[in-house]
């Protein structure tokens, strides 16, 4: 696994940077993307940065995605994995009163913008044999009455599926991380129970992990209610 280069957008906070702290561990070479730099640059000098690259990007921006693995490939030769981790909440009020604006940039950045950051990786994950990871939820796989946010992880679980058919005999491996509720600031308010963001983390590290012939297809992961 050390050498291992994996690229984690939505890096700056929550779930991803946790990601990227234990990655670090096991000894990955990260590219750290989210709109935050002030973030991101604390981030990597946290984690070391002679093994991290930050890069400033908007997921919903096609050339600055490309830019990103260029720049990447520039920096560490090569690019074997990716977590599409980048995401955003809606707004309240169902689909007869939430903000439409609101869902518009929900809507481009869980949607959209983990589409562009496939295809903008693909051509060098295609040379490593690479890993494709996807932050969906378990929002994604119930039904939840008026929820935007919902229907955006429901799509994220078809790209999931639909990827996997299309990389089918590639060696390629596709896994969807489905975390219930998860303490980060993605809440206001932190639920009554909740995961924790290390939780999610690990449940990509051990995705990672597995041997090239264990293709893990999917972690749905909820928090224990309480006793």
């Amino acid at each position: 696994m050390h050498d291992s280069v994996l690229l984690i957008t939505g890096a700056s906070s929550g779930i991803g940077a946790a990601t990227a702290r234990a990655a670090a561990r096991e000894g990955y070479k990260l590219i750290l993307a989210a709109r935050s730099k002030e973030k991101l640059t604390a981030l990597a000098h946290e984690l070391g940065p002679e093994n991290v690259l930050a890069c400033e990007v908007d997921v919903t921006n096609l050339e600055q995605q490309q830019a990103m693995v260029e720049h990447a490939l520039e920096t560490f030769g090569r690019l074997d994995a990716i977590f599409a981790n980048a995401g955003r909440g809606g707004s309240p009020g169902g689909f007869s009163d939430a903000d439409h604006e609101a869902w518009r940039e929900m809507i481009l950045t869980n949607i959209y913008g983990v589409g562009l950051t496939i295809q903008a990786c693909l051509p060098a994950l295609k040379r490593r044999k690479g890993h494709v990871l996807l932050t969906g939820s378990a929002a994604g796989r119930t039904t939840i009455p008026g929820s935007m946010y919902s229907a955006t992880k429901w799509a994220v679980t078809g790209i999931g599926y639909n990827l996997r058919e299309e990389l089918r005999g590639t060696g390629m491996r596709v896994t969807l991380i489905e975390p219930g509720m998860v303490a980060t600031p993605f809440f206001n308010e932190p639920p009554d129970y909740a995961l924790e963001d290390r939780d999610i983390a690990n449940a990509v590290v051990y995705a990672l992990s597995q041997p090239a012939h264990v293709d893990v297809n999917e972690i749905l992961i909820r928090p224990t209610p309480p006793v």
